[in-house]
């Protein structure tokens, strides 16, 4: 790894403010089995929920803090000594990474919660030194709604929790209302606000779908560590997806000077337990997880890839545990007909590759498509026996 290069930790949401989104609940036993996959990828961090909100979360903290072995678990909580005293119940101290939220707006202050700013930084002023007198020495303050909120909001309140043994400070774009550039100084300007040791994070939301480029600009800004979650799941329009931002940094870490310790080959399995978990966590053409990620049935891009994939690859589905995916439909063409019949030593001209290109390319109304492999089979079966085409397809 080049010395220029930082290590990105990548801290796990995908167990809390992934499934706190409609339609992704998930049992404590199933959150455990994605806690150890995410942890065998090489997550720095695997947070296991809000212990105080339900028995649920509890129970898996609790299964989760005693199954972990290289990564450290978290538990996310309010600024009060009972949010505290509960994940502590339910994970004791060692090796857990205790998020204490701070109202880090004065939109959140007034409308949701209802305080003053004075108000707000007491909680903090006595919710850490409490933390600490449990024997909790790894506490993080959560700056909730950070992206609006104000210096003189955010600077008293980030002193209070240095002050009070922080050793993370993790700001959350809570709505997703920032662009790169907004995200890229505040970053930059927290930064310069801590000591060094002192640890930056991010929380991006996608509600503009800018969770990525405002990860990619925090981590340029000086962020040590982002937010992410398997697929992007969570709140509204989700999160930094994980995946995405690891392909990034795995092909881009010159460019950005910095990289991470994934493991990009185990992705996909680990997405494969979320998705039994929760049912389909990923759109067609999601980058890295969808099923078009690695498909393609354009003919023009299938000549190029039948010759190398390099020419339409430019992620090589591999390095994400993926396979490619070459399927004919009725955007296919003849190329690949062609490139078949000559794979069986067959001629890639006359009666059967008309027949064929009609049956599987040229008639097809559906949007169906059959995979390569398949096609193959019927074309060695069609040479062998030369089967007549099937009518009505």
């Amino acid at each position: 790894m080049d010395s220029e290069q930082r290590r990105i930790s990548i801290f796990d949401s995908t167990l809390r403010d992934g499934e706190q989104a409609p339609g992704n609940a998930m049992s404590p036993e199933q959150k455990l089995r994605l806690a150890l996959a995410i942890e065998a990828i090489g997550v720095t961090t695997v947070e296991a929920g809000f212990p105080s909100s339900s028995d649920s979360d509890f129970h898996a903290t609790q299964l989760i803090s005693k199954a972990l072995t290289t990564a450290k678990f978290a538990t996310l909580n309010r600024a009060t000594r009972s949010d505290i005293t509960r994940a502590a119940e339910a994970g004791g101290v060692h090796n857990h990474q205790l998020q204490i939220m701070a109202t880090g707006s004065d939109v959140h202050l007034r409308h949701k919660r209802g305080i003053s700013r004075s108000e707000a930084i007491g909680e903090i002023a006595d919710s850490f030194p409490f933390a600490r007198s449990l024997g909790f020495t790894d506490i993080t303050l959560g700056l909730e709604d950070a992206s609006r909120g104000t210096d003189d909001l955010l600077r008293p309140l980030i002193d209070a929790g240095l002050e009070g043994g922080a050793a993370t400070v993790a700001l959350a774009d809570t709505t997703g209302c920032l662009v790169p550039a907004e995200m890229g100084d505040l970053v930059a300007k927290v930064v310069s606000w801590v000591p060094a040791g002192i640890t930056v994070s991010v929380h991006c939301h996608n509600d503009l779908g800018l969770a990525l480029p405002n990860a990619l600009a925090a981590i340029e800004a000086g962020a040590h560590e982002v937010q992410t979650t398997v697929a992007g799941i969570g709140e509204r329009a989700g999160n930094t997806a994980m995946e995405e931002l690891t392909a990034v940094l795995a092909y881009k870490s010159g460019q950005i000077g910095a990289t991470t310790s994934i493991d990009t080959a185990g992705l996909y399995q680990v997405f494969q337990l979320l998705d039994a978990a929760i049912g389909p966590a990923a759109i067609r053409h999601k980058p890295i997880f969808g099923d078009n990620a690695f498909a393609t049935q354009a003919g023009i891009h299938q000549a190029g890839l039948l010759r190398n994939p390099v020419t339409y690859e430019f992620a090589e589905p591999e390095r994400f545990g993926r396979q490619r995916a070459i399927l004919v439909g009725r955007h296919s063409g003849r190329n690949v007909l062609r490139y078949l019949l000559e794979q069986l030593g067959a001629t890639a001209n006359g009666e059967l590759l008309d027949e064929v290109y009609r049956e599987y390319v040229a008639d097809r109304v559906s949007g169906d498509c059959v995979e390569i492999g398949v096609l193959r089979q019927i074309l060695t079966d069609r040479i062998a026996g030369h089967v007549p085409a099937r009518a009505g397809s």
